[in-house]
């Protein structure tokens, strides 16, 4: 099939397919990682980015294999997006509590995350389809490259981790606000 495979009717066979269970995967490292996090030490940050690391290679995978198996569900529309946020959003809540961040930081991120995805909501409601933005990815990029720069400044302190992680928080977060302005303008051109 080609990789972009139309949806394939929902089966309860199709619905736990290798890409549907690999967005299921990384909702379920989520408390492994939050657990290696609530009393951090070095190896246990080390350990808590390798499990952020592979839970967010799947990010990648997922859509990869949906496509090019021809496996791409409702379900798995709904599940890789949910999974993403529920992993980065975490990581950053981390952040904050274990005071690598400021809390306004990951409040700008869950923000925007909220205020896009209500957005689409509304738009999907009148009929519109909001296609999403490379900018988008391109944040996310940025999102896990300030998390893992983080997590490894913690286990090894080394300074320039700790610089690369916060310049990809800045730029993590100039993508957020300009992406999200991307999706109203994308929003006000289906209405016109």
């Amino acid at each position: 099939m080609g990789l972009d495979a139309p949806p394939v009717e929902e089966t309860t066979l199709n619905i736990f397919n290798i890409p549907n269970l690999l967005s299921i995967s990384r909702i379920l490292a989520v408390p492994l990682f939050v657990i290696l996090m609530l009393e951090p030490s070095p190896l246990r940050a080390l350990i808590a980015g390798i499990v952020f690391a592979l839970a967010s290679a799947t990010d990648w995978l997922d859509g990869y294999l949906a496509r090019r198996w021809g496996q791409v569900t409702k379900i798995g529309k709904l599940l890789d997006p949910v999974a993403d946020k529920i992993l980065i959003m975490s990581a950053f809540i981390i952040l904050v509590e274990i005071e690598v961040i400021y809390a306004w930081i990951a409040v700008v991120f869950i923000a925007r995350e909220f205020v896009v995805t209500g957005l689409r909501s509304i738009a999907s409601t009148e009929g519109v389809v909001i296609p999403a933005e490379n900018l988008g990815k391109y944040k996310v990029g940025a999102q896990i490259t300030a998390v893992l720069a983080l997590l490894l400044h913690y286990y090894i302190n080394h300074a320039w981790l700790k610089d690369l992680g916060w310049i990809a928080i800045w730029i993590a977060m100039v993508l957020s606000v300009v992406s999200a302005m991307q999706y109203f303008k994308a929003y006000g051109k289906q209405l016109n």
